[in-house]
């Protein structure tokens, strides 16, 4: 990060009219809650927002579902040439869900924590210190002298307590506690919110929980941890697309393991190709010893050093060769 960056974004935030908003594509907490937190700061200004998701993601994971996503639109707009367009939480242009967003406009800015973000932008205000892209809104929302409400700092929290797992994984700093801080004293219902995120969860979710644990495999003394979840396995559980979502991190829990992996085969429509079985893989750290988003990335993916991903045509057992042999190259280079 540079004070210059910083000092441009402020710029535009502050002095521009129009602004579109946009994540990676199946947002998250920290995507979603960005989105929320950085529309209710411009509109706090009296700007013109757009928030642009995907019509394929919705519906969104259950546990985000409550969040309102105001000025939301599923389209480019026709004035997009007109507006400044704020990327968060975005690694890389290819994770942005819109194609004619891949082509510069006249204002881009980069809002992001990824330590490997392509600064494809045109301001890159990337801080990989960060413990969550929200931190970096909440930073804004202080340079442009903006208070934060209720919503806003819900928003925020949603996005602080899911990258930093609930401020157990090493990006958890003091920064992350003193705005945690804060933020519950702008209102945020930390129970609630904890609910919202973590319990209430659909049966059909648990169905799906209990077919990964099933199939669990684990190699090279524990080192990896896998479960694999089919298509098959959604419609015995009743399960919804999101609801895969945190069964990762129980594989990350189980002592030994350093990198735990979920793979879970995607619909046709997600591009399986002439029969292919396409299959996205999580992929979780969990003493920093394995660089996650190493491994992702030599499949395309990417992410964070302890949280990553991929999508792959790989058959399984190939799959889990290439997962062994990469964490092994990285335990023991020599």
């Amino acid at each position: 990060m540079s004070d210059e960056d910083r000092a441009a974004v402020v710029h535009h935030l502050r002095d521009d009219e129009r602004f579109l908003l946009l994540a990676h594509v199946a947002p998250d907490g920290d995507a979603l809650g960005s989105l929320v937190a950085m529309e209710g700061v411009l509109t706090a200004l009296g700007k013109d927002v757009l928030v642009y998701v995907a019509a394929d993601d919705f519906p969104l994971p259950h546990e985000y579902a409550f969040l309102e996503l105001r000025g939301l639109v599923h389209e480019v707009p026709a004035d997009l040439a007109e507006r400044t367009v704020v990327f968060l939480d975005c690694g890389n242009i290819d994770r942005n869900p819109v194609a004619a967003l891949r082509e510069k406009t006249p204002c881009m800015l980069n809002v992001d924590h990824h330590h490997d973000n392509t600064r494809f932008a045109t301001i890159n205000h990337v801080v990989p210190e960060a413990s969550c892209t929200a931190e970096i809104v909440w930073d804004l929302m202080h340079a442009l002298e903006v208070e934060a409400t209720p919503e806003v700092a819900g928003a925020l929290y949603i996005g602080l307590v899911t990258d930093t797992g609930r401020f157990m994984y090493e990006n958890t700093g003091t920064r992350a506690h003193v705005m945690a801080a804060e933020l519950i004293e702008a209102g945020v219902d930390v129970q609630g919110t904890y609910r919202r995120l973590y319990e209430e969860m659909p049966y059909g979710k648990l169905a799906l929980l209990g077919l990964a644990l099933e199939r669990v495999e684990r190699h090279d003394e524990g080192s990896l941890t896998l479960t694999l979840l089919t298509r098959e396995d959604y419609a015995l559980a009743g399960a919804e697309e999101s609801y895969s979502e945190g069964v990762v991190d129980h594989l990350r829990s189980v002592r030994g393991t350093k990198v735990a992996a979920l793979a879970r085969e995607l619909p046709a429509a997600e591009g399986h190709v002439e029969g292919v079985r396409r299959v996205k893989v999580s992929l979780r750290s969990t003493d920093g010893s394995v660089d996650v988003s190493a491994i992702a990335r030599e499949q395309g993916g990417g992410g964070h050093r302890q949280a990553a991903g991929f999508t792959t045509a790989l058959a399984h057992d190939e799959l889990v060769a290439f997962l062994r042999g990469a964490i092994c190259a990285q335990l023991a280079p020599a």
